[in-house]
């Protein structure tokens, strides 16, 4: 296979799935994943992917709607999800009242929270909640509807369930980060949660893996300022400029 060939296969795959993997792409291309690396870094430098930690993510995306389920997530990026919730849970100190975003990589920062911590936890997410109370940690959940794909209680009653709360920390999961944009997700009214929580916390932070760097979803529900993103790496230092950034360390 000739190297533009490679390379334009490769750029397909990215463009469709999101992002992909250097072991996928490797696989599906019949070549090392030593070849694959180089490419990516040759596309990354023609600004026709974005290279990330293990793979790559297309360089402008949108997910206006569609929005994969918890079981495919639960498949995605895992490592990068790892380090960055060992980081976040690190954060968390006695007398805490913590809100904890549904999602997989606020999921995965739960792995890590010390079960002696004297902290009180809040949830929308099912899950999270039941890995919570495992831990033998104060836990709730708060009431409302709850969203099949992401497994996460929304709606007019989960607003108002968490408007009797003063978080001192939020810990919030989102499916883009952009300068533009500021965070977005693709429902409006897990949007409204998030934004409820971001307006609530004294300190609040967004837990993201570099592929959510300039992607853009339908709803905006906070602005870069409004929190600190925990990401395990940086790509683009112009993000820097406008809200703090927790590198994990990988």
């Amino acid at each position: 296979m000739l190297t533009q060939e490679r390379f334009d296969k490769i750029v397909s795959s990215v463009e469709v799935r999101n992002s992909v993997t250097v072991s996928e792409l490797a696989e599906a291309l019949g070549v090392s994943e030593s070849t694959i690396r180089r490419d990516l870094i040759a596309l990354d430098r023609m600004g026709r992917i974005k290279k990330v930690h293990g793979g790559a993510t297309a360089v402008s995306r949108s997910s206006v709607i569609n929005e994969d389920d918890m079981n495919t997530k639960l498949t995605l990026h895992i490592y990068e999800k790892e380090q960055i919730g060992k980081l976040a849970a690190g954060l968390i100190s006695n007398n805490d009242m913590v809100f904890i975003d549904a999602g997989t990589t606020t999921m995965a920062m739960i792995n890590y929270i010390n079960e002696g911590v004297r902290a009180t936890f809040v949830t929308n997410g099912i899950v999270h909640a039941k890995k919570l109370i495992g831990k033998g940690l104060s836990a709730y959940i708060i009431g409302g509807r709850i969203k099949l794909t992401t497994e996460a209680v929304i709606g007019t009653a989960a607003i108002g369930n968490m408007q009797k709360y003063n978080f001192t920390k939020a810990f919030i999961g989102t499916n883009g980060i952009s300068i533009k944009s500021g965070y977005s997700t693709p429902d409006i009214e897990e949007a409204a949660v998030k934004t409820e929580a971001l307006k609530r916390s004294a300190r609040s932070y967004i837990l993201a893996d570099s592929s959510k760097f300039e992607a853009v979803s339908a709803i905006t529900f906070g602005e870069l300022r409004s929190a600190a993103i925990i990401t395990e790496e940086l790509l683009d230092n112009d993000y820097r400029e406008y809200t703090m950034i927790k590198e994990a360390a990988v």
